[in-house]
């Protein structure tokens, strides 16, 4: 896995050897330097409703959450987490047992790998993959295995899931199987065939799966956000993970949520403690409340972000980049085989200089560099004047 950039600390714990510097902070320490528009890390360039910001500040004013909060989180956000569950996929949880709260969706995704795998077990993650799944695999002592999405020109996603490779990667020592959908980064949003055979190979080999849903609400076109909990068998044995980073564009705040049977909460909640015990107090009180919007912030959140996704696309595809059309997230998987290149990293290097653009290389977040080699993230979370500034920018790439 390359998924880091600098070699490793002498004393660093063999475990995590192979991780230095992510590639978001070396990529954003070079867009400072060199002035560059950064579409390399996936944070927004706006903040989200003013009256969930508003929402934040009464909380601070009316001293709700300033001191420690329950450990599970308040007891409003796991109410409005049940809430969400049950409106928008009739999902039933109990708030008190089976909703627990963390410090963003990154703090959910190591606790529950601390917490449900055990040293030697097999963890099975879709390929590309978010950084923080390897190291996260690390720590809990287990062994990564991906499966690799691989680009796809039919029946609309840019990249697909290949059932049969995922079915032969399961061996009497895998534990668990890592699912994100909509995924980062190659914008491939599961359907319910490949959601329902994923589901049975579950089932029928006894495995616990944690799905990273954090871009639930950003899918485009004729796509469908499904969770995988909904599905036959799937309930008592899927941890569902959310965030209110990414749905209400406050990132800063780190607010994120596991939804799970209880015996799963509870193991992932033993982990959690010992993490940061709790976080973001104040900020749990606003995002209950930007939980229960109306279901028009979320169509015109949608169609926002679908809407950049096309000035973007149009404008690296007018660059001269081959773009792998996205189904969700806010990012844009592009190939720069067009222009007679083949290593991404050095590309995405000299890019602020060439352009004054920085993204970020797609072979990081591959175990083998190779299968992403040509492959550049653009994100498209931004003010629609900064991403048609980038495009203009872009330009001096075409011949």
């Amino acid at each position: 896995m390359a998924a880091m950039t600098s070699s490793a600390h002498p004393f660093l714990n063999r475990r995590l050897a192979e991780f230095g510097t992510t590639i978001f902070a070396e990529m954003s320490a070079l867009a400072v330097s060199t002035g560059s528009i950064n579409l390399g890390q996936g944070f927004p360039d706006t903040d989200g409703p003013e009256e969930i910001r508003e929402a934040a500040v009464r909380a601070l004013r009316d001293g709700r959450g300033n001191q420690y909060p329950p450990g599970p989180g308040v007891p409003e956000l796991r109410a409005a987490v049940a809430a969400h569950q049950l409106r928008r996929y009739g999902l039933t949880y109990d708030p008190d047992t089976e909703v627990l709260v963390t410090a963003g969706a990154t703090e959910a995704i190591a606790a529950a790998l601390l917490a449900l795998v055990e040293p030697d077990d097999e963890v099975i993650a879709l390929e590309p993959y978010y950084d923080s799944y390897a190291a996260c695999v690390a720590m809990a002592g287990g062994t990564r295995v991906p499966v690799t999405l691989r680009p796809h020109t039919e029946g609309g996603a840019a990249f697909r899931l290949d059932l049969d490779e995922l079915r032969a990667a399961v061996t009497g020592r895998t534990r668990l199987l890592l699912i994100n959908t909509p995924h980062n980064p190659t914008g491939t949003v599961l359907t319910r065939e490949e959601l329902t055979a994923i589901a049975e190979l579950a089932v029928e080999r006894d495995l616990l799966v944690v799905t990273d849903e954090v871009y639930e609400h950003l899918v485009f076109d004729d796509a469908e956000h499904i969770p995988l909990a909904t599905l036959p068998g799937m309930r008592e044995r899927t941890v569902t993970i959310g965030s209110a980073g990414k749905t209400f564009s406050f990132t800063g705040w780190k607010v994120g949520w596991v939804t799970a049977a209880p015996k799963l909460i509870t193991a992932v909640r033993s982990a959690k403690q010992f993490l940061t015990y709790v976080s973001s107090g104040p900020f749990q009180y606003a995002v209950a409340e930007a939980l229960a919007l109306p279901d028009a912030y979320f169509d015109a959140f949608r169609a926002d972000h679908q809407r950049k996704r096309d000035l973007l696309g149009d404008g690296l595809r007018a660059a001269g980049f081959e773009v792998y059309r996205p189904q969700g997230t806010y990012f844009i998987t592009t190939d720069i085989a067009p222009f007679g290149e083949k290593d991404a990293y050095a590309f995405c290097r000299v890019l602020p200089e060439r352009c004054g653009v920085v993204a970020v290389p797609n072979s990081v977040f591959y175990d083998d560099p190779d299968a992403g080699r040509s492959q550049v993230r653009f994100a498209f979370c931004k003010k629609d004047e900064v991403l048609t500034e980038a495009t203009s920018r872009l330009q001096r790439l075409v011949p």
